[in-house]
């Protein structure tokens, strides 16, 4: 790492930066404000180098290889914590690493914004909602977590430090922010992530049978990642915040088959579909209610779902191409 220039810029600190949500941030970051430094953290457990290699440049870049599970000693002015791996593929892998990284990583930032007094928020997810018993759901929902499940650890790190920002603010007067980030899909997803996006994509292209797990009818609601990223950096730039959560995410809620139906059609596929079973724990809808975002950051999504998903079979078909094709189908 390089360090940061002497000039009185604000110093951004952006954990999991190398994954597919923390490198839009970077970019988001240095594209709106030219006094912005970016430090970008990342273990690269689940997020790649190659997210930020256009970045490498940048006068106002730098990329540390860090794990937040250990303290990280930086000065900065504002903290955005994405670190933890958040596809079922990855953080299933290590389940105690990923406990780690969310509690142990959140008590790490908190600390490090307590020290710096620094801005700090935390990338919540909509999985603290569980298998949701109510539609849409709202901050208010406490949500339906099985707390021994495969999906456990994800959810219930992310609850814990959902727990920790509250009384840190509580205790210690730390400027927190909670976003809860319902599905985003968009270009830098990896190839093999797990996510239904990027399987669907990756299987219609390859012309691949489409593998729906459950009989399709239950139900996601998609955001665009620019959406996203808006809604993000406008609840960082809140003037007052009182802490609590914030739904970021798109209201507009369909089903699997629909989806499917949709990148087969706008991937030209021949594929067809195959059903397999339902994973445990999987949520069988899942619809955020975005009323408060709309009230506290005069936001909501922008970007049709038609229009974001062929910018990001652009991106995918751009990514076979580069590493030899597409596959036959089988």
């Amino acid at each position: 790492m390089t360090a940061f220039s002497t000039q009185s810029r604000k110093r951004v600190l952006v954990t999991g930066a190398a994954g597919f949500l923390g490198s839009h941030l970077c970019d988001r970051l240095l594209q709106s404000d030219p006094d912005v430094e970016v430090l970008a953290v990342d273990s690269l457990f689940s997020g790649t180098r190659t997210n930020l290699e256009h970045l490498r440049s940048h006068p106002r870049f730098d990329f540390m290889r860090h794990d937040v599970t250990m303290p990280l000693f930086v000065e900065v002015d504002e903290i955005y914590n994405l670190a933890c791996p958040a596809s079922p593929v990855h953080y299933q892998f290590d389940p105690i690493h990923t406990l780690k990284t969310s509690v142990n990583g959140a008590i790490n930032m908190l600390g490090l914004a307590k020290r710096t007094r620094a801005r700090i928020l935390q990338t919540s997810t909509s999985e603290v909602y569980g298998d949701p018993t109510v539609s849409p759901q709202s901050e208010t929902y406490l949500g339906n977590v099985n707390t021994m499940g495969p999906r456990a650890c994800y959810d219930e790190g992310k609850r814990v430090a959902e727990t920790l920002f509250y009384n840190y603010r509580r205790l210690h007067g730390v400027d927190t922010r909670v976003v809860r980030i319902f599905n985003t899909y968009g270009p830098r997803m990896q190839p093999e992530d797990g996510r239904v996006v990027s399987n669907f994509i990756i299987q219609a292209l390859n012309d691949h049978p489409i593998t729906v797990y459950g009989d399709g009818t239950h139900t996601r609601s998609f955001c665009y990642v620019d959406d996203l990223i808006e809604a993000v950096t406008r609840t960082m730039g809140m003037v007052e915040s009182d802490g609590s959560p914030i739904n970021t995410g798109n209201p507009h809620e369909i089903t699997i088959n629909e989806l499917a139906a949709a990148i087969i059609e706008l991937t030209g596929s021949r594929s067809r579909v195959e059903y397999r079973p339902l994973p445990q724990d999987d949520p069988l809808q899942r619809r955020p209610d975005i009323t408060k975002a709309r009230a506290l950051l005069d936001w909501e999504p922008k970007v049709a779902l038609r229009e974001g998903l062929a910018k990001t079979i652009a991106h995918f078909d751009r990514l076979l191409g580069a590493n030899g094709g597409r596959q036959a189908a089988e």
